[in-house]
């Protein structure tokens, strides 16, 4: 069995990072930033491809039950699509997965939950989104404002909620499951969430999307992507966030932390960096 995942003993909780594989993003989708800048922040990190941004997924595993947040893009639009064949390796068929806990519905979190015949890839599973989340997609005056591009996204969404419509729980925030809180981190989306898991001797904090380019954005924290529903509130929270995880020594789990999965942000005399990936 491969055992070369990167994973977190937290004490009667395991984490495991999985990743799904990378999507490639332009850094003409980034603002408050020089794209030069960004190419240099890249090489100056030793990045080999400036423009990729990797897909993690974490299986958390407690007491016999085996959840996953989030799951990756599936091979939507060409990205990611490695999950399955990733948990393979840890031993896990998707049949054996209790649960998905979704951060938000952007495609390269919620296309590995259907497979290339449109059913549900984990069976087994309920699905657990946020309320706000799932009712901004599902209303139809949102569908309606948005562009074309995101009008896809939005239907996919509602296609997946649909598949996985008898085992769907929406939440707000607090225990999600024993050890497994949920923490609003509105900006990105409507709903987006972040996911505390709190083991018998440690603790970490999956933060979802906070940020895509972790290098740029770290050192720059006022840098917005353009699938940002509210960039200003997306930078707010990101800066809230990096405050509270410095300061506090919260280990970080991050959706596109690159294949490290894990890290601790601390702050420098400018922006932020990530240590400790071991």
């Amino acid at each position: 069995m491969n055992t070369n995942f990167p994973a977190r003993d937290l004490g009667d909780i395991t984490v495991t990072a999985v990743s799904d594989g990378y999507l490639q993003v332009d850094f003409g989708m980034l603002s408050n930033v020089d794209e030069e800048e960004c190419r240099e922040i890249q090489r100056s990190a030793q990045v080999s491809e400036l423009n990729a941004v990797h897909i993690n997924t974490f299986l958390v595993r407690q007491k016999g039950k085996n959840i996953l947040i989030d799951s990756g893009a599936g091979g939507v639009k060409g990205w990611g699509g490695r999950l399955v064949a990733n948990l393979d390796l840890l031993g896990i068929h998707p049949d054996n997965i209790d649960a998905v806990l979704l951060t938000h519905a952007h495609p390269d979190h919620i296309g590995g939950l259907l497979n290339a015949e449109g059913e549900a890839v984990f069976a087994n599973a309920e699905l657990v989104i946020s309320s706000d989340e799932f009712n901004y997609l599902e209303n139809d005056e949102n569908f309606a404002a948005v562009s074309d591009r995101v009008k896809g996204s939005f239907l996919l969404a509602r296609s997946i909620f649909k598949k996985y419509q008898k085992n769907l729980r929406l939440i707000d925030k607090g225990e999600v499951f024993p050890g497994v809180f949920a923490i609003p981190l509105k900006g990105h989306t409507p709903g987006h969430t972040g996911y505390r898991v709190e083991g018998s001797r440690d603790s970490l904090l999956i933060w979802g999307d906070i940020v895509h380019f972790p290098h740029i954005q770290l050192l720059k924290p006022d840098v917005a992507i353009a699938f940002d529903y509210d960039p200003q509130m997306a930078a707010e929270t990101r800066c809230r966030m990096l405050e509270m995880v410095s300061s506090d020594r919260v280990l970080v789990g991050g959706m596109h932390f690159g294949e490290q999965g894990f890290g601790y942000i601390e702050k420098r005399q400018s922006g932020y960096g990530i240590v400790d990936f071991h």
